[in-house]
């Protein structure tokens, strides 16, 4: 008889190898060791109370139903006025998607504008699920290898050099995981013309939007009304386990978005977009901001301890709540030197290796989420582990 096996694009999927360290901080923890972890892509904060409960009045007022599948009414319409309010750009509410977080929107972008086939122009290193979600859909991520020099961006002028005629686009994201870097105006400006005359498609993941503490906090929806911009209330709202993203089409994309928002995923849920239209308040905001600022001294103090035991930051990491490191001079192996480090100092990375190939075994990212204390501290053990 024979027995049914897995679907072959799941042996394509890596998993990811921080989930190796997770492992192996939680059994040190359940051990009673104190494990700082500087490898968890997430705010230590959460909701603003606001937020938080909107939602609890929206499960008591039984607003847990179904909602459009591209999102509540009033929820886009605040949308876009945020984009008009804080960053000056006109974005009609029906061109915004809710998504149920902005992995949903990920997901909608792989099936709307990629064919089996063809492939989509990345950077390496970048967010590791967007290849992923890709092969989902027949296709495939072309990284390309990209320097600290040019602060891991890709060579415009190159691009078309890279570009087939299976290519179907090119996707950046700004601020970026896991460099922290952020794109320039005219970087975008020059991506969007080289893709457009390359017949392609160019999606920018804003999805640590706001946090920003260096450079131009802008949109690249400022830049023209035919690029796809992906955004989530996870990152800059602290709403990461309450799945609530977005993302913005272009007016002849909408109608295509909206079938497939309604088949992949019926809906993003319901109490967490009556929870997301008090992020938008004004006592809200300020809380954001008062949080990107308290982050920024996090940043301040990584950077400075970084600085002072040796250990070069290859990016600016002016954004999100990243810095990338090159730890080269210390190992050839940053996957061995992170779990060494958690075994003997008890301080958590994420390795390189998670979010590129080309030599992503000398780099290891920093996640400042949590307080300057425990940062300091974290300085401090490893350099008694470099040390010893």
């Amino acid at each position: 008889m024979k027995q049914a096996q897995l679907a072959r694009r799941v042996s394509k999927i890596a998993p990811f190898q921080v989930m190796a360290v997770l492992d192996k901080a939680k059994q040190l923890q359940a051990n009673g060791h104190d494990v700082i972890h500087l490898e968890v892509g997430e705010p230590d904060f959460v909701a603003p109370s606001e937020v938080s409960e909107a939602g609890v009045r929206a499960i008591q007022q039984a607003q847990t139903g179904y909602t459009s599948a591209t999102g509540l009414p009033e929820l886009k319409q605040a949308i876009s006025h945020y984009y008009s309010s804080r960053y000056k750009v006109s974005v009609a509410p029906e061109r915004i998607i809710v998504t149920p977080g902005a992995s949903g929107a990920l997901l909608l972008m792989a099936s709307l504008m990629v064919n089996e086939g063809d492939e989509v122009i990345m950077p390496d290193p970048c967010y590791p699920c967007n290849r992923h979600f890709l092969l989902q859909a027949g296709a495939r991520a072309q990284l390309i290898e990209t320097s600290p020099d040019d602060e891991f961006t890709i060579d415009l002028n190159a691009l078309s050099q890279h570009w087939s005629s299976t290519t179907a686009g090119l996707w950046l994201a700004s601020p970026a995981n896991p460099t922290g870097a952020v794109l320039s105006r005219a970087y975008i400006e020059k991506a969007w013309q080289t893709v457009k005359a390359l017949g392609g498609h160019l999606l920018v993941d804003e999805i640590y939007q706001g946090l920003v503490y260096d450079g131009d906090d802008f949109t690249a929806l400022s830049v023209d009304d035919n690029l796809f911009v992906i955004n989530s209330f996870s990152k800059y709202f602290a709403m990461t386990g309450w799945r609530l993203g977005w993302v913005v089409v272009p007016e002849w994309a909408v109608e295509g978005a909206t079938k497939l928002a309604q088949n992949l995923f019926i809906c993003a849920p319901a109490m967490s977009q009556y929870a997301a239209l008090h992020a938008f308040d004004e006592k809200v905001l300020a809380e954001c901001e008062a949080r990107r600022e308290l982050l920024n001294q996090r940043r301040l103090t990584l950077l400075k301890g970084l600085e002072r035991i040796g250990l070069p930051v290859v990016t600016p990491a002016q954004g999100a709540f990243y810095v990338f490191v090159d730890v080269s001079s210390v190992t050839s192996d940053a996957m061995t030197w992170c779990l060494e480090l958690l075994e003997q100092e008890y301080v958590a990375l994420t390795p390189g290796a998670d979010f590129g190939i080309a030599n992503a075994h000398q780099y290891v990212r920093f996640a400042y989420t949590c307080e300057k204390e425990r940062l300091v501290e974290a300085i401090a053990r490893i350099e008694r582990f470099m040390q010893s």
